[in-house]
């Protein structure tokens, strides 16, 4: 049985209700995790602030060492974390390697990063006065994480908080907590000191609003949906609390007539299929250029129907099962809608597999703009497809949307693609390559789609707080 971390061990809570962890390819139980009330978060966050002072005394070189120390022996647990991770959320293990490998990354990005903490000197302010810019940690905060990416989307908020001298308190989504626990024993296992970083499990509509609304934390990094990054909003209004909200996206992917068709199609493949689609920064509706709309189409149709669905255990599986029977009873309940207008050319249906969430890979072309697959965010391995005249009306319609993640743009004309670049209201854009997310840059949405920045230098200042200081002195005798 896992047990929830606080304070550097795990704590056996034997009069808890439990809840069972199962797996989406199979329907049976991974393990169980008790279920959180408010007096645990309280828990958790009293050993945060205990811990906080040491940490932050700690020197700031010697807590990048310690983190760098707790990647190394996260990577060196990468098989059994990976196959934790493809047990509870259902991904195949491919991909659960490769989100355990960019944990690692991220946290390893920042421990580098530990001794270029700056503040600033302003000389001559004044007569004979000086100012200082000091740059203090905020104290305890919380990470709110759901059940998509749950290891890579926590280490974008506790690699910059550890680093800049916070301490933590996570909670994970109530169906994924298994490999967020087993990562916080190894952390704590490399030397990160007790209560300097702790998981509670439980529902959000508990534990989730505990955390966010506990007068002790004092900044929330959250992602999640929308609508429940605004109720995170409302709730972290009381004390003007601190806060990053990544939420969700609906990624515009344009290809114009003169792109490399190729590697346009295998983008847009990768980028709507990875994760079964189930991910904020995903490709989720693309804009063809008429002239190469048809031979687009039917090149993505073809590498869709070649992608190989079942357990995420099973060799060569490209797509694992939904995470569970309401994610995929939303996806038909969109792609329903979307036949009204469109056609289905590939997918739509759930395959022949007998147990677990599984859904084909679907392509929609031509829509209407206000279905379903064209306003909400589509979570799941659904993609409509429109064609448009050029460049000017792509953009349009890639701005008709209340998201504004991520952002694609396909074309061997530079002055196009800067055009869009800076015209695309989104918060990445990439020209001519896959979606991939660099720790070196910052990453954070516009619009429905969330406020604030991970990643880059600019998640460090969301962990820290700028003081200025007047100094005015006497010249010496």
């Amino acid at each position: 049985m896992a047990e929830m971390f606080i304070g550097g061990e795990a704590v056996s809570l034997p009069e808890r209700e439990r809840r069972t962890i199962e797996n989406p390819a199979s329907g049976q139980p991974v393990d169980t995790v008790p279920v959180g009330t408010p007096d645990d978060v309280d828990r958790a966050v009293q050993a945060a602030d205990a811990a906080f002072l040491p940490w932050w005394e700690t020197s700031a070189a010697r807590r990048g060492e310690i983190v760098h120390h707790g990647a190394r022996l996260v990577h060196d647990h990468i098989g059994d974390l990976s196959r934790l991770l493809t047990d509870e959320q259902g991904k195949p293990l491919r991909e659960s390697r490769l989100e355990i490998h960019r944990f690692v990354l991220t946290l390893e990005h920042y421990a580098g990063m530990a001794k270029s903490l700056r503040g600033a000197y302003v000389p001559n302010l004044d007569k004979d006065t000086y100012g200082l810019v000091t740059k203090r940690p905020l104290g305890v905060v919380g990470a709110i994480v759901p059940w998509n990416f749950p290891t890579t989307l926590l280490s974008n908020k506790l690699a910059p908080a550890l680093v800049a001298g916070n301490t933590m308190v996570a909670k994970p989504a109530d169906t994924t907590p298994l490999t967020t626990l087993r990562i916080a024993q190894l952390l704590h296992e490399a030397g990160l000191p007790k209560g300097v970083f702790n998981v509670v499990t439980g529902k959000g509509s508990v534990v989730g609003e505990a955390l966010v609304t506990h007068p002790t934390v004092r900044k929330i990094g959250f992602t999640g949906s929308t609508p429940v990054g605004e109720q995170v909003m409302r709730l972290a209004a009381k004390g003007a609390k601190r806060l990053t909200l990544e939420l969700g996206g609906s990624d515009p992917f344009i290809v114009l007539a003169d792109a490399d068709l190729a590697g346009a199609v295998s983008a847009a493949s990768v980028g709507r299929f990875f994760n079964c689609g189930q991910a904020c920064l995903a490709v989720k509706r693309v804009y063809v250029e008429e002239s190469i709309a048809d031979e687009f189409t039917e090149r993505l149709v073809a590498k869709a129907q070649k992608l190989t669905i079942g357990p995420g255990t099973m060799e060569g599986v490209f797509l694992g099962p939904l995470h569970s029977e309401r994610q995929r009873a939303e996806i038909e309940e969109q792609v329903e809608d979307a036949r009204a207008s469109g056609e289905v050319l590939t997918g739509g249906k759930r395959p022949d597999i007998e147990s677990g969430y599984f859904y084909e890979p679907t392509i929609i072309r031509e829509p209407a703009r206000d279905a379903k697959v064209a306003r909400e965010e589509v979570f799941g391995p659904v993609l409509p497809i429109w064609s448009v005249s050029g460049l000017d009306e792509a953009i349009e319609r890639a701005n008709d949307s209340p998201f504004g993640l991520g952002s694609s743009i396909w074309t061997h004309n530079l002055d196009a693609a800067s055009w869009a670049a800076e015209r695309i209201q989104a918060g990445y854009t990439w020209v001519n390559s896959p979606q991939r997310i660099f720790d070196e840059l910052p990453f954070g949405g516009w619009g429905a789609s969330g406020f604030g920045k991970e990643h880059g230098i600019e998640a460090l200042d969301h962990y820290m707080e700028s003081k200025s200081v007047v100094v005015r002195r006497q010249r010496p005798a």
